[in-house]
């Protein structure tokens, strides 16, 4: 299948899928609610901070053709720069993907979706937020237009995201969220 050929197959559909190399490919689903509650927040926080610009957050709904359009990926967030036509069911000019990170898509997530999402020439940021402690990675474009990455560790780290004109705050990612004092970053 073709992204078209997938989008139209798909739409209607209250599932969720993936194209992959040309075949759909259902998601797990069934997120915990660590998982779920870091990406509501993730969502609000960057709808605050993005307010007035051209750019938006989408959910998973909305998708993002990597791998040269043979595939079709749901970040758990995307920010969006492109126009905002309301029928579209993808990005158009994703300028950032944030991937929550679970069990069982972790190795996954960071290393075939990373590649697929830095082959992107528009993407300037991709995010990975862990659930089981308050860390995150962020991989960015230094003023090369190379790829280079962060670590943040800690509720009192700041992501900041000149391009998008943001900074997303650990302590309000992970609003509402315990973690063990004595657990390893």
């Amino acid at each position: 299948m073709t992204a078209a050929e997938f989008l139209a197959w798909h739409e209607g559909r209250d599932d969720k899928w993936e194209l992959v190399g040309g075949f759909p490919v259902q998601m797990m689903t069934g997120a915990t609610r660590r998982h779920d509650q870091v990406v509501v927040n993730t969502l609000v926080e960057l709808r605050n901070a993005l307010r007035g610009s051209p750019c938006w957050p989408t959910t998973d709904n909305i998708t993002v053709f990597t791998g040269h359009g043979a595939n079709v990926r749901r970040p758990n967030v995307t920010v969006d720069c492109g126009a905002f036509v309301g029928t579209d069911l993808q990005a158009n000019d994703p300028r950032m993907v944030v991937e929550v990170l679970s069990k069982s898509t972790r190795a996954f997530d960071q290393v075939q979706k990373l590649e697929e999402y830095k082959a992107l020439d528009t993407l300037a940021y991709v995010l990975f937020l862990d659930t089981d402690a308050p860390r995150a990675k962020l991989y960015f474009r230094d003023a090369s237009r190379l790829w280079d990455s962060r670590d943040f560790i800690g509720l009192d780290s700041v992501v900041e995201l000149p391009e998008l004109g943001a900074g997303l705050a650990l302590v309000d990612l992970y609003d509402g969220l315990a973690f063990e004092a004595d657990q390893p970053a």
